[in-house]
């Protein structure tokens, strides 16, 4: 018999509620109060104050517990109603048992907020359009492979175990807020992201782990946000990204990391920011970030890293690092930046380049030069160049060290190129004031010409030049002997001045 034409739409749809929940034997008033909720996508709410600590929902009682198999049956064949969009968003509630969705394919969005989870849930290869565990305990999460086409949401989720999402692929963002995962008896990453594709941000500011969180291999087309995170794991990694690639930046600005982070063959389009943050991993590396390219690097108003800095053969356009936040071993071999900022004197930079744990590295004086002369500051380049030499010089045998200083002491290694003015001034001051008090003997008086102190000083000290002096007059004496010195001492000068040019321009 049809319906008369004033039977209400609502009685037809609460005929077929009560169809389908005949499918589902023994349901709880609170699990029926889920089940109806469900085709409208309305959402259900158990929770008897907004500030209730949910780490307690293992003592919730069965007013508001929902099983895991009840849910299940809602996602993979809940009722649907026409002109309505069927979701599942529950809230303050206990999960018992098991939500097991592997490999299912799951069309309506999943927000269980404020939950109590028993069991770990496993959504291995699954498929949704949103998944939402905001503000839940769970014992961990088993989501290898899974895809979402919307966004993840665990913000402010606290698990107690293994977070698992290995490979998994996130159209829009994964929200990871002040969540925390502690897993004090687990032997592998804590958070596995390794080999996961996000494709807006990863935002996990406030993240609080302790364990090794996995991004090896991951992609992420926005930025990576984990300010003000603290990440613990003592003597071990902290963050293991190896070949990360971020298409923002990745920002780790006021946070506490114990460990050490690894970047090696990370790619990060904009900057790695470490501004404010304490890094700590004593006797060994803080920060590993070998064959890493990214557009910039930021390290200020941090503590000194507790902890080596490793940037070997790394590629970074804008590296702003204040020298106070520097650890006290570097390894710099290979790396390679278009500016350093901010500008400081040649002889703060230094001290970077002195504490490489490489030793003696020449690309790395070359590099900071570089930097100077696209600046403009020559003289800091110069400044650079002349540590390098005598950097180079106590590598040397103790032969090549005389001539090095000899080089150094006189003309700065061609760097300090006024020096040999200095010393000729000198001399010849010496000299024409000995042979001005004590005028040498004439070899033939008849034909000598006027004696002149400072020509004939000269004369000794330019082996190039003569004024006719030199071969006229014959010191006796100490006076020979200084005459003997100054000779020397040009032919000494002489050859460092053209060896100190010649290094300059040609560097030039």
């Amino acid at each position: 018999m049809r319906s008369g034409p004033d039977s209400s739409p609502v009685r037809a749809t609460s005929a077929r509620l009560e169809s389908r929940l005949m499918e589902i034997n023994d349901l709880t008033p609170a699990e029926e109060q889920v089940w109806r909720a469900f085709p409208l996508g309305e959402s259900v709410d158990f929770r008897t104050a907004d500030d209730e600590d949910v780490a307690l929902g293992g003592g919730w009682g069965p007013e508001r517990t929902v099983r895991a198999e009840v849910l299940r049956a809602l996602l993979l064949n809940g009722p649907q109603e026409a002109g309505e969009i069927a979701s599942l968003s529950l809230e303050g509630a206990r999960i018992s048992g098991r939500l097991d969705l592997q490999y299912a394919t799951i069309d309506h969005p999943v927000r269980l907020r404020y939950c109590y989870f028993d069991e770990v849930p496993r959504f291995y290869a699954c498929r949704l359009r949103e998944l939402n565990f905001g503000d839940s305990v769970l014992p961990g999460l088993t989501a290898h492979a899974m895809r979402v086409d919307g966004v993840l949401r665990m913000t402010r989720s606290r698990f107690r175990g293994v977070v698992r999402l290995a490979g998994a692929k996130i159209s829009g963002s994964l929200f990871m807020e002040s969540a925390e995962i502690i897993a004090p008896d687990a032997e592998e990453p804590v958070l596995q992201l390794n080999q996961a594709a996000v494709g807006d941000d990863l935002r996990a500011s406030g993240l609080r782990t302790h364990g090794q969180i996995r991004l090896s291999g991951a992609s992420v087309a926005g930025s990576v946000n984990l300010n003000t995170a603290h990440l613990s794991n003592p003597g071990d990694s902290t963050v293991d990204a190896e070949v990360l690639v971020v298409g923002g930046n990745f920002l780790l600005r006021e946070a506490r990391v114990d460990g050490w982070i690894g970047l090696r063959g990370a790619r990060i389009a904009g900057r790695l920011d470490l501004s404010y943050s304490t890094l700590s991993n004593p006797g060994g590396p803080v920060l590993l970030a070998s064959s890493t390219t990214m557009g910039e690097l930021w390290l200020r108003q941090s503590p000194p890293m507790q902890g080596g800095l490793v940037l070997r053969s790394a590629q970074i356009d804008v590296l702003l690092l204040e020298p106070e936040a520097l650890p006290e071993q570097v390894f710099l071999t290979s790396l390679s930046y278009t500016s350093l900022i901010p500008h400081e004197p040649a002889e703060r930079r230094l001290t970077m380049l002195e504490r490489d744990g490489d030793g003696y590295v020449p690309h790395a004086y070359e590099e900071l030069a570089a930097a100077y002369r696209r600046v403009g500051d020559d003289y800091a380049a110069r400044n650079v160049q002349l540590a390098k030499q005598r950097r180079l010089r106590g590598t040397l045998r103790w032969y090549y060290r005389i001539w090095g200083y000899a080089q150094d002491t006189t003309v700065g290694y061609g760097f300090r190129p006024l020096r040999a003015c200095t010393w000729l001034l000198s001399l010849l001051a010496i000299g024409s004031l000995a042979y001005g008090l004590h005028q040498p003997p004439a070899l033939k008086p008849s034909e000598a010409p006027h004696f002149n102190p400072v020509f004939y000083t000269l004369d000794l000290l330019l082996p190039v030049i003569s004024f006719g002096q030199e071969e006229a007059f014959a010191p006796e004496g100490w006076y020979q002997y200084l005459s003997y010195a100054l000779i020397i001492t040009g032919w000494i000068l002489a050859t460092t001045v053209v060896t100190g040019v010649t290094r300059s321009v040609s560097r030039q």
